[in-house]
C-alpha cells in the first residue's frame, strides 16, 4: 500500500477558515493524536514504520519535509497545507526533517502507542518489507 493525501473538508470564511476532520474523512478510527512543534530546522523526527498503526500527518503550521521508504525508494513530500494530510499506512518508513520555523506537525494514529509495533532499524525493516 502506498501514500496518499487526504483533501480535508474545510469551510472558507473571511474571519478565518476552519478545517473538519469527523466521520470517513480518515480511514480508520483514531486512537491517538499527538503534534509536534519547536523542532530545530536542523532535526530528523520519525525513523521508524509501524507493523499495523496507520497515520496521518498535517503541517497545521509552517512546513516541513516527510520522507518514505518502502524498502526500495525513497519519496520525499513537502507538507505546507492545513487542509491537506498525508495518509500513511503500514510498513512505511518515516523521516520528517527540514522543519519551518514555527512549525507544527500534528499526527492522527490508528492505534494508542505500543512499542512493539515500532520498526525501528532501517535494516530489519528492509528486511521485512522485501518479504
Amino acid at each position: 500500500m502506498e501514500h496518499k493525501f487526504v483533501d480535508i473538508p474545510k469551510i472558507v470564511d473571511p474571519r478565518g477558515n476552519l478545517a473538519v476532520i469527523e466521520g470517513n474523512t480518515i480511514p480508520f478510527a483514531v486512537k491517538r493524536v499527538y503534534y509536534l512543534f519547536d523542532v530545530p530546522s536542523n532535526s530528523h523526527r520519525g525513523g521508524h514504520a509501524h507493523k499495523e498503526c496507520q497515520s496521518m500527518l498535517i503541517a497545521l503550521s509552517g512546513s516541513f519535509t516527510v520522507k518514505l521508504y518502502d524498502g526500495k525508494s525513497w519519496k520525499k513530500i513537502l507538507l505546507n497545507k492545513p487542509d491537506k494530510g498525508l495518509l500513511i499506512p503500514t510498513m512505511l518508513w518515516r523521516e520528517l526533517e527540514d522543519f519551518s520555523s514555527g512549525a507544527v506537525c500534528l499526527s492522527i494514529a490508528s492505534h494508542e502507542f505500543d512499542e512493539e509495533d515500532y520498526i525501528r532499524d532501517l535494516t530489519a525493516f528492509e528486511s521485512l518489507a522485501s518479504h
